[in-house]
């Protein structure tokens, strides 16, 4: 028996006088229930609770109601998190080889980005458009390639974060990213930019004599677009971290690659993406010199 019909039995026994102490006087005592009766109360008072407890989640249900709008309301009023600064980690056997790199040292020129820099080649890199140019204009400057395939900003971010600046102070980065996040809705180019502001912190916190090259994002697609509008964007917003070259110099090269009319070649981007060796041609021969200038 339960407690609650425990106490309701209990209860109508005292009211029908069946737990009357033994020493009542026999003008004291009532007439006794029969079994019938005494089932018939329980069954009243067991409905009446029944009666209450449904009451009760009606209640519950009501103040549940009321509460859900509010609950959707404070979704709504959450900002949206930008991925682009949250450090992400991938391709860890990729890192740990540039961890391997950093520890030699000796590393005056460093570039990072993502597989547009990555096809440049050099020491933890298979062949790339980029190779021998790589190898000729920047390896005597002690160069290394830190670049990595499907980069976006929070993954360089994270590899600056766990360790790749450990053990170099490098003159100069040549940094561009970015435009893996501006696939479709993935990033707005304000994030994108924020994500690219968080980078060159970084840089600054781990190695504060190092100078940035920062580049503005390539252009990309075969004619003007809205994604290509969009990295416009972004590099409006990132020029503004150029201080004259004290420690960041923003450059934008994008128009290099495009014809007159916008449309870009495939003799300089076969996949309207990635670079041609003729593109990384243009690339060298535009930031040689800004390069040079910033590691004096």
């Amino acid at each position: 028996m339960s407690a609650s019909l425990f106490r309701i039995v209990g209860g109508l026994m005292l009211s029908f006088g069946l737990l009357a102490p033994a020493f009542t006087t026999r003008a004291d005592e009532k007439k006794e229930p029969t079994k019938k009766e005494v089932v018939k109360e329980v069954k009243k008072e067991v409905a009446k609770e029944d009666v209450k407890k449904e009451v009760k989640k009606e209640d519950v249900k009501k103040e549940v109601k009321k509460e859900e709008p509010k609950k959707e309301e404070l979704k709504k009023e959450e900002p949206k998190k930008n991925s682009a600064i949250v450090p992400t980690k991938k391709d860890p056997k990729r890192h740990d080889a540039f961890l391997e790199i950093a520890k030699k040292g000796d590393v005056d020129l460093l570039f990072l980005g993502d597989s547009i820099t990555d096809a440049w080649g050099g020491e933890g890199h298979g062949g790339g458009a980029g190779k021998e140019i790589f190898e000729k204009e920047f390896v005597p400057m002690k160069a290394a390639n830190f670049g990595i395939g499907g980069d976006r900003t929070q993954h360089v971010l994270w590899r600056l974060q766990n360790g790749e600046l450990d053990g170099i102070t490098p003159k100069v980065v040549m940094l561009m990213i970015g435009t893996n996040n501006s696939n479709g809705k993935d990033n707005t180019a304000e994030e994108i930019a924020e994500g690219i502001k968080a980078i060159v912190s970084e840089i600054k916190k781990k190695s504060p004599k190092t100078k940035i090259l920062l580049l503005a994002v390539f252009p990309r697609g075969v004619k003007p677009n809205a994604q290509r509008e969009k990295i416009a964007d972004v590099n409006k917003i990132i020029a503004k971290l150029d201080d004259q070259g004290k420690s960041v110099k923003f450059l934008d090269i994008g128009s290099k690659f495009l014809k007159e009319d916008g449309m870009l070649p495939k003799e300089i981007m076969p996949d309207a993406l990635h670079l041609s060796k003729d593109g990384y041609r243009i690339w060298a021969d535009a930031v040689k010199e800004p390069i040079a200038e910033l590691m004096k």
